[in-house]
């Protein structure tokens, strides 16, 4: 019997799925699951499901969708299958509809045996007489008895997937490693897939999974012998160094489950270059590389990356910063130092401890930034040039924008270093020796000589425009801003604009009307509204919404408040033609209203619960109620427009959980 065994059950197998579209098919499957007491909340686990689904597409071509997540409402590892006559639009890169589904369900926190179970089916689905025999099953029974492994294979079994050559010692050596996010699924289906490639191309492969079910590392003496590398990863590879010096292709891990046989003939085609082929079993020519877009997109994953780790510093470096001046007042910033001063009885002593304490983590910002969007790119040993570059930022004035250029330049010139066919005795000290000593000197060079005065003359620019803001000016700012934080609710755009006047933050000083500080409250305005719109627009026209999304509207009035624009997420995946309008135009007018009212905002994060640390917080109530009022009348203008019958209800879903989600 397989590892698989007691997966599914008949009654969680729908051989006619109907829907055709996407939401409406993975609700049915879900339903499956909660009527099993497989799954406790059913829109809570489509929240999750929802969430993965927006990562990237589930579809994988040749007609199979595996929808899939871990998640607090679901009891035990389980498989919802569903056959589809005409196919689910799961966005496959071959275009095809997914006649095939599987929604995978694991639990939060599911042990590492439950976690093998799901990997063992994600490996057997690429495995085309198991997906053939459940294209032909003629009943519920049959379906599962083969996925569980309790019905023999009609055919023979498949060789191994790593067999050996016929020559062991002519063919070519390759190691690989594999993740996705939620590493369920992906990671094991990319496993499998260079595995089979491997053996049609006479080659040995050995793949390290990082994924859910635990990883274990490749030998050292296994990455020693390898004559290449693949990556095939939609997360960062943890420990990459390893395979420095190694020829190496790096990608998407879905081009390891529809491309493998093009990997392995890229990775020849690398040996070959540097003189290492064997021509014995030298596959075809290499593939071209990546595309433009596939770049822009890891450009987008690094950027992100750092912020994502920087956010923290600056929500508890700002709080911080905020809650000293509204105890200890403006002029708490020329405090001396706390350390031989402090007096437990004074409020002025806890003042200045707050803000000497949030201005030391505000300090971090740039070199955590710059750190992490190096260590997005080539993992930690590029750690150390970026973090260096970008405390080399600060002490030239180049701020974040230098933080930013000195995270790139870091990384991938550390990317290049870990490339490098150095000789087999100095590989092992590469990683903590060489390419340390030589980034670190080459990312200094850079940004004390080359690029640090212009950046740093640029952000001085950029300071006095903001504190300089004023009328007409100001206003378009803050709308444009505005539109940013709603266009896509906590993705790259909302990212900018939030990054742009947490960066701003840092240069605000001891000023109480500064520029850079209206710009702040601007944006926190405008990323309260879009969720905050919809709840209202769940009460004032509740015929116009779905059950499920009359039920999100009470979440979105705490999300809201609370400054996590992700709230309106469920509304727009539902509806986006008329929920992102209705959006960006309330957070438009939010933000426009804001700068106009001179209302400032210190605190990078909280919504309504830092409003004691707001200038102006009467106007400033009144900018997000005019912006909450212009969502709700625009989405219930264009809702209205339309049979509120003809919604689906499938979209219930929250935001992927971020960092100081904004």
């Amino acid at each position: 019997m397989s590892d698989t065994s007691g997966l599914i059950t008949p009654a969680l197998v729908d051989l006619y799925l109907a829907p055709e579209e996407k939401n409406e098919a993975l609700r049915a499957l879900a339903q499956r699951l909660v009527a099993e007491g497989r799954v406790t909340d059913l829109d809570g686990f489509l929240a999750d499901i929802a969430a993965r689904e927006a990562q990237a597409p589930t579809g994988m071509g040749d007609g199979i969708g595996i929808p899939h997540c871990r998640s607090p409402h679901v009891t035990q590892p389980s498989l919802a299958f569903g056959r589809s006559a005409r196919g689910v639009d799961f966005d496959a890169p071959d275009g095809r509809p997914a006649d095939l589904v599987f929604m995978i369900a694991a639990p939060a926190g599911a042990d590492d045996t439950h976690l093998q179970i799901l990997a063992a089916l994600a490996r057997r689905l690429m495995d085309p007489t198991f997906t053939g025999a459940l294209r032909d099953a003629e009943s519920p029974s049959a379906v599962a008895a083969r996925i569980n492994g309790e019905e023999p294979p009609a055919t023979a079994p498949e060789p191994a997937a790593a067999a050996e050559p016929a020559s062991a010692d002519s063919g070519l050596r390759l190691v690989a490693v594999t993740s996705c996010p939620t590493g369920i699924a992906h990671t094991y289906m990319a496993a499998k897939a260079l595995e089979l490639a491997a053996a049609r191309a006479g080659a040995r492969i050995q793949v390290e999974t990082q994924g859910s079910a635990g990883t274990t590392p490749l030998a050292p003496e296994v990455i020693a012998a390898a004559d290449a590398v693949i990556f095939a990863h939609d997360v960062e590879i943890r420990d990459r160094a390893r395979f420095a010096g190694k020829p190496t292709v790096d990608v998407g891990v879905k081009a390891g489950v529809n491309r493998a046989d093009e990997l392995i003939a890229q990775a020849a085609g690398l040996v070959a270059d540097a003189g290492g082929a064997r021509p014995a079993t030298a596959p075809a020519a290499p593939v071209a590389a990546p595309t433009g877009e596939h770049w822009a997109q890891r450009l987008r994953t690094y950027l992100m990356t750092g912020v994502s780790y920087m956010i923290p510093f600056v929500a508890a470096g700002g709080l911080l910063i905020a809650l000293a001046f509204a105890i200890g007042g403006y002029q708490i910033a020329s405090a001396p130092s706390v350390l031989g001063h402090f007096d437990w009885t004074s409020s002025h002593s806890w003042a200045a401890m707050l803000f000497q304490t949030g201005k030391t983590s505000f300090g971090f910002l740039v070199p955590v930034l710059s750190g992490y969007i190096a260590w997005a790119i080539a993992d930690r040993a590029a750690l150390a040039a970026g973090i260096a570059g970008g405390a080399v930022s600060v002490a030239v004035g180049a701020g974040f924008l230098g933080g930013i250029v000195s995270g790139l330049a870091a990384g991938f010139l550390v990317l290049w270093m870990i490339r490098w066919n150095v000789p087999r005795a100095i590989r092992g000290i590469m990683p903590v020796v060489v390419i340390p000593l030589l980034s670190v000197a080459a990312v200094g060079f850079l940004m004390f000589v080359v690029v640090g005065s212009p950046i740093a003359s640029a952000m001085s620019g950029l300071t006095d425009w903001l504190n300089g803001l004023s009328g007409s000016n100001a206003i378009l700012l803050g709308a444009l801003l505005g539109a940013m934080m709603a266009f896509d609710m906590g993705g790259p755009l909302n990212k900018v604009a939030y990054t742009f006047a947490a960066g701003a933050l840092t240069t605000a000083g001891t000023t109480p009307d500064a520029g850079s500080l209206k710009v702040m409250a601007a944006v926190m305005a405008a990323g309260m509204t879009p969720p905050l719109g919809m709840a209202l627009a769940t009460v004032v026209r509740r015929r116009l919404f779905t059950p499920d999304e009359r039920e999100n509207g009470k979440a979105a009035w705490v999300l809201g408040a609370s400054f996590i624009t992700e709230g309106a997420i469920p509304f727009a995946a539902a509806d986006p033609l008329r929920v992102i309008p209705a959006g960006i135009a309330g957070s438009m007018t939010a933000g426009g209203l804001t700068m106009a009212f001179g209302s400032t905002l210190r605190a990078p994060h909280g919504g309504i619960w830092v409003l004691p640390l707001i200038g102006s917080p009467f106007l400033y109530l009144v900018a997000v109620a005019a912006g909450t009022a212009v969502t709700t009348a625009v989405v219930v203008l264009l809702k209205g427009m339309r049979k509120p019958a003809a919604e689906p209800a499938a979209a219930s879903a929250v935001a992927v959980k971020q960092p100081a989600a904004v």
